[in-house]
């Protein structure tokens, strides 16, 4: 069973049933944050709406939880259309599309998750869906094969991705809008929170809100569960009060430290440090010696670790850098400066 974290970016079926009202923004003057995407998408909105045009299809890379999904909500909003979401994974066969894409009207957005992930015939398939708004589907098989075309209505197709080095070249090449969401800035986090907070009906001093902001990975996802959790401890062992001290107790209670880091986190590096001196090490070695999947290491743990500076990338392997080894009080060797290359994940433009 995959191991339930707090400070994880992905999203929680519980989020999604919780009868409590939406945090999400519901239009692009409301979304904090990405300002370069803001104003690109701004300006795309604002020409197409005057051409009465759809959106042009739109990929949206970067780690989890950054608001990929909102923005698709964003952009049908801002057209008055409807958005309609599934992912790459859901998608098993071509004819899992047909149903939804000839049903969707006018500039009504298609939001596909984890795009990467689609199989190479429904790849193929969509092609044309984006280029020529239209699908050709094979009825029958053999020497009674016959391909009917069926038209689509224009509509603007969103695709969100962690790893966009996965994508093939044709697919990459129909999206005329790119952008890599990064990490927020804590000023950011805690405009978030401070709006979350007021629709959740909770007051939070500057003090507890720059608390919470400091420690939730620069990730909106990530901030608005911890302010759930610290609403609950406030609620129940502070008596409704919010305090920066408070904030600190509730966190501390969940595990996560003043860095934002959890228990895997801690556990990564402390493997790391304790197993392997420090590095470098592969990340296949790491994983096996703690038990986890690689690529939830690769998703979820490494990129704040390499955001933050804690953790580099080797052409050897992964090592902790000084900052990384004084967090967690180990003594680690520190790599030659000559093995380090980039520790951001790749960015497509």
């Amino acid at each position: 069973m995959a191991r339930e974290r707090l400070v994880a970016a992905d999203e929680s079926a519980h989020e999604e049933v919780a009868p409590m009202p939406t945090l999400r923004p519901e239009r692009l003057a409301d979304y904090v944050g990405q300002s370069a995407l803001k104003e690109r998408l701004s300006i795309a909105l604002a020409a197409v709406r005057q051409r009465d045009e759809p959106l042009e299809h739109l990929l949206l890379h970067g780690p989890p939880g950054l608001g990929k999904t909102t923005l698709a909500h964003i952009v049908a909003r801002e057209q008055g259309t409807k958005a309609y979401v599934t992912s790459g994974p859901a998608l098993s066969k071509a004819s899992d599309l047909i149903g939804t894409l000839t049903r969707m009207e006018p500039r009504d957005v298609l939001f596909i998750d984890e795009i990467h992930r689609l199989p190479p015939a429904v790849e193929e398939y969509i092609y044309p869906a984006m280029e020529d708004f239209r699908i050709d589907f094979t009825v029958d098989s053999g020497m009674h094969a016959r391909v009917v075309a069926i038209d689509l209505k224009p509509f603007t197709l969103i695709g969100a991705t962690t790893r966009p080095g996965m994508l093939s070249q044709p697919l990459r090449d129909r999206f005329g809008l790119r952008h890599h969401l990064g990490f927020y800035p804590e000023a950011d986090i805690a405009a978030i929170v401070e709006r979350a907070a007021t629709l959740l009906g909770v007051k939070l001093p500057d003090a507890a809100l720059l608390t919470l902001a400091s420690r939730s990975r620069g990730t909106p996802r990530v901030a608005l569960r911890l302010l759930r959790r610290v609403r609950d401890f406030a609620e129940v062992k502070a008596k409704g009060r919010f305090t920066a001290t408070t904030v600190s107790d509730a966190l501390e209670l969940e595990g996560v430290d003043q860095q934002g880091l959890d228990a895997l986190d801690r556990t990564y590096m402390k493997t790391i440090a304790g197993v392997y001196e420090g590095g470098p090490v592969g990340v296949e070695a790491i994983a096996a010696t703690m038990g986890e999947d690689v690529g939830s290491l690769e998703d979820v743990v490494e990129p704040y670790l390499l955001q933050i500076g804690f953790v580099a990338r080797t052409r050897q392997g992964r090592c902790l850098t000084r900052a990384g080894c004084a967090h967690i009080g180990a003594k680690c060797k520190i790599p030659p400066s000559d093995l380090l290359f980039e520790s951001q994940p790749d960015q497509v433009s």
